[in-house]
């Protein structure tokens, strides 16, 4: 994890607290919840929320609080990380600096998306693979972004790393699962987007009359669930139908049979 660091006040209630990565911002994220969950409510007391991003973490506080000192105490959160990381001390980080094993969240995928066989060929992989891989990894939320409920999920299996679409859609319905780049999501509400579609989950992202209203904030972990397909129906038997009398087998032709052609 790299040691820089960059706070600077933004606007007169928050601080942007800038570092070099994605990695550094899950570690930076994750160390600064758990001081706000201590015991010192002198300095932590005062923010109010806490925003992550692709590089930067914004602190927002209540009017009057004292931005030196919060500051002061965003750079000690980090130096303790940091010497955890170098000691030992500190939980086993992934590449995304993903610590921990918080309560999943599962969520369904009906893998039939618009983009999935493009996926397959330029992954070189099979269709049947990219489902695989899409759904054997465990995903966490880096930051949310772009819409209310949409959610930027690192840990997609490296293989599966696509560009976005040249020609973004015009619209992505409500509950596309997709991938870009690095990233996983899940598309909230319908929306114009480029990213390349593998399928459909219907559970609500977003909903105004939940606590919170998002149901992957930064942090949580994710893993998307394969539903069953269902199996194909065979065509009903005319003979079986209600009321109607089954027809007579044909009888066998007299004579030595045909022979095969």
């Amino acid at each position: 994890m790299t040691s820089a660091l960059h706070v600077v006040p933004f606007g007169d209630d928050a601080l942007l607290v800038e570092v070099a990565d994605l990695a550094a911002v899950r570690r930076l994220d994750d160390a600064l919840r758990r001081a706000r969950e201590g015991t010192d409510a002198s300095v932590w007391g005062a923010v109010v929320d806490q925003v992550p991003a692709a590089t930067t973490v914004l602190l927002r506080t209540t009017p009057g609080v004292d931005v030196a000192a919060l500051a002061a105490a965003v750079r000690r959160v980090w130096r303790t990380a940091r010497t955890a990381d170098h000691t030992g001390d500190a939980e086993p980080a992934d590449a995304h600096g993903r610590r921990g094993l918080g309560q999943v969240v599962e969520l369904p995928v009906r893998y039939d998306g618009e983009d999935l066989t493009e996926v397959a060929a330029l992954t070189r992989l099979t269709v049947a693979e990219v489902v695989q891989r899409h759904a054997g990894a465990t995903y966490t939320v880096a930051f949310g972004g772009f819409m209310p409920g949409f959610a930027y999920l690192v840990g997609l299996d490296p293989a599966l790393r696509v560009p976005r679409r040249a020609t973004p859609r015009e619209r992505v319905p409500a509950g596309a699962v997709a991938i870009a780049d690095e990233f996983a999501a899940v598309y909230p509400a319908a929306t114009p987007g480029g990213w390349r579609l593998l399928g459909r989950c219907d559970v609500p992202l977003f909903d105004v009359a939940r606590t919170p209203p998002a149901l992957l904030t930064p942090g949580s972990r994710v893993r998307f669930v394969p539903e069953s397909q269902p199996e194909p129906r065979p065509a009903p038997d005319p003979r079986s139908e209600p009321g109607r009398e089954p027809e007579p087998e044909a009888a066998a032709p007299h004579g030595p049979a045909a022979a095969p052609a």
